[in-house]
């Protein structure tokens, strides 16, 4: 049996992609997904359900590694237990820790024959998790990478469009006319971490030129509007 697993930090995100990326390659796989902001895997009512149905040949399919885990060390801990339960996981981001990646080195070892064949087969199996563990740690720092730069890349283009002269923030006691209401709600809905984008508050609030007072009156109305 093939699932797929999907989350996002909030229920306001659009989770569509994944589902979307997921599909393309496993048209008939079951997808589980769900919103979730904590790190504790415990809180993940939808994944412990799909942990609790998956069996030995099942393939769990994620989009990014991230998706499995919002850390590394509770990622490991969790593909080292599915591993030893034959389990298949699949991240399409990031094939080379696909378990089928350690287990077919495995496998390559299992027709040796002789007295030491266990020792041997032991040591190549602690190996083989070694690198994964490895990898993994990589993976998900190439994740955070890939967040972190983009936050350079915004603060650095807010900076260079400051040293041009463009104003950077609401003028002192300049009033944001009603029309600008609407598309800078729109923008914080698109770029907010807290809604569907990666940004931080502070980033948002220098991207839209908002005071921070209107800033998070409108951030305010935008949960209310969409949580009726």
């Amino acid at each position: 049996m093939i699932y797929g697993y999907c989350r996002i930090s909030t229920a306001k995100q659009n989770i569509e992609r994944q589902i979307r990326n997921i599909l393309s390659v496993y048209p008939d796989a079951v997808i589980y997904q769900e919103a979730y902001t904590g790190t504790k895997l415990y809180e993940r009512k939808e994944f412990d359900k799909l942990l609790k149905r998956v069996k030995v040949g099942d393939t769990i399919v994620f989009d990014s590694v991230s998706r499995m885990s919002r850390s590394a060390d509770d990622g490991i801990a969790l593909y080292l237990e599915l591993f030893d339960k034959g389990i298949n996981l699949v991240f399409l981001k990031e094939h080379h820790i696909d378990t089928d990646t350690y287990k077919s080195a495995l496998s390559n070892t299992i027709s040796m024959t002789g007295d030491d064949v266990d020792d041997i087969l032991m040591g190549i199996n602690s190996y083989l998790k070694k690198l994964a563990t490895r990898q993994i740690h990589l993976a998900f720092e190439q994740s955070q990478k890939e967040v972190d730069d983009l936050h350079k890349r915004t603060s650095e283009g807010i900076e260079t469009a400051r040293r041009n002269g463009k104003q950077i923030g609401q003028k002192s006691g300049a009033t944001l006319h009603i029309k600008k209401k609407a598309p800078a709600k729109a923008l914080i809905e698109k770029h907010s971490r807290d809604f569907r984008g990666t940004l931080t508050d502070g980033e948002v609030i220098k991207l839209t030129g908002l005071s921070r007072n209107t800033y998070y009156k409108y951030k305010k109305e935008l949960v209310a509007e969409l949580n009726p």
